[in-house]
């Protein structure tokens, strides 16, 4: 027989084996999938019941409602600044997971190059690879607050490089692009003729004293960026699967046709939930950041008092990426024994690409008082590797 595709010989992320294997162990702190802990809001889930009951269960256009195109585009002018018509320039995607291997199917042919940073998202180097695509990355060092240099982008350009991928606020860094270099790197884009995939799921994750900025407010980017985004981490909706697109009509009219090979559509009652959520959920959104920030203040404070690990403060998402060179461990020794020997589950910086080793990350998506007793387990741990 031939051999399988290369996808079949894809390895399973170190995340997933680290949180199967913390599962079906007792008395865990889980700092290791980034899901918020809260529940969706209750009006949402009545508005999406209310759509059940009204007996919309059918089949829905392949690029989503148009009640819910329009709030898209509603969020986007509000929050983003930016003007999209929901009719032509907004598609509805099951969550942002498939939003973004959507655009990648759109933008890239085989063997085109895709730049991101390192680390990043770690689905994003495989989503690459299944679109035919080269993943680039390069490296947003600790020492530039995780964000890619100008310079460094530049140096990776080839004849060959057809996107950049953006994260901000980044998964698994907290990072967030400043205005400043997002303008450099729109004129990279247009210097270089490149599309932006920009990926603000987290965009309402934001702790920073700037205005969040859309790499799409610049004139002449917003021709070339699809912005990605979803209810999953503002609305604690990870489970509802509905996320979208957003960009110039010669790219957003070609979603709905990959869509409709896939999974069809997504479900009317999820999309009149997230139709809610998106316009009239801002004081569960508020509520939930104001203790997502206590977390980070909590989470960071306690793992920059323990001697041989550090973290730079995070400026959005709900992720520490803590600093564990001076162990000698590598981070997915690191991230195995504090789990074996101290009953923490945390991610290897590893899955996130080269440069992620000698850090873990840690998702503060969790209650304050668990904050402080894993802090307090790994610091107890810590002194046994002295």
């Amino acid at each position: 027989m031939r051999p399988l595709s290369a996808i079949a010989h894809m390895e399973r992320s170190p995340i997933r084996r680290i949180y199967e294997k913390a599962i079906l162990m007792e008395d865990v702190i889980f700092f290791s999938l980034g899901e918020p802990d809260f529940t969706t809001p209750d009006r949402v889930i009545e508005a999406a019941m209310a759509s059940l009951r009204r007996g919309e269960t059918h089949y829905t256009p392949n690029a989503g409602l148009p009640v819910l195109k329009k709030a898209i585009a509603e969020n986007l002018l509000s929050y983003d600044g930016i003007r999209y018509d929901p009719d032509t320039e907004i598609s509805v995607t099951s969550g942002g997971m498939e939003a973004l291997p959507l655009a990648l199917f759109t933008l890239i042919e085989p063997g085109d190059e895709v730049i991101l940073s390192d680390p990043a998202y770690g689905n994003y180097f495989d989503q690459i690879r299944i679109a035919k695509g080269v993943p680039v990355p390069v490296p947003a060092l600790e020492e530039n607050q995780f964000n890619m240099t100008p310079e460094a982008i530049r140096a990776a350009v080839t004849d060959r490089t057809r996107v950049i991928m953006l994260n901000t606020p980044c998964n698994p860094t907290g990072a967030v692009a400043p205005e400043s270099l997002l303008r450099e790197i729109a004129g990279i884009a247009e210097e270089y003729d490149l599309y932006v995939i920009f990926d603000e799921v987290y965009k309402y994750l934001y702790y920073g004293e700037e205005p969040f900025f859309n790499i799409a407010r610049i004139p002449g980017m917003k021709e070339r960026t699809v912005v990605i985004d979803s209810c999953s981490k503002t609305y604690a909706m990870t489970g509802w699967r509905v996320g979208w697109t957003a960009g110039p009509e010669a790219i957003i009219s070609n979603i709905p046709k990959i869509q409709e090979n896939l999974c069809s559509c997504v479900p009317a009652f999820v999309q009149h939930g997230a139709v809610c959520a998106l316009r009239e959920c801002a004081e569960d959104v508020a509520k939930m950041n104001a203790e997502y920030k206590k977390r980070r203040d909590a989470i960071a404070a306690g793992i920059n008092a323990i001697p041989g690990l550090h973290a730079v403060i995070p400026e959005g998402a709900f992720y520490l990426f803590v600093n564990i060179k001076e162990t000698g461990l590598t981070s997915e020794e690191f991230a195995e024994r504090l789990l074996e020997e101290g009953h923490v589950a945390l991610s290897p910086g590893s899955a996130f690409g080269p440069s992620g080793e000698g850090f873990v990350r840690m998702s503060y998506a969790t209650s304050v008082e668990k904050i402080e007793e894993g802090v307090r387990r790994i610091a107890a741990w810590m002194k046994t590797l002295v």
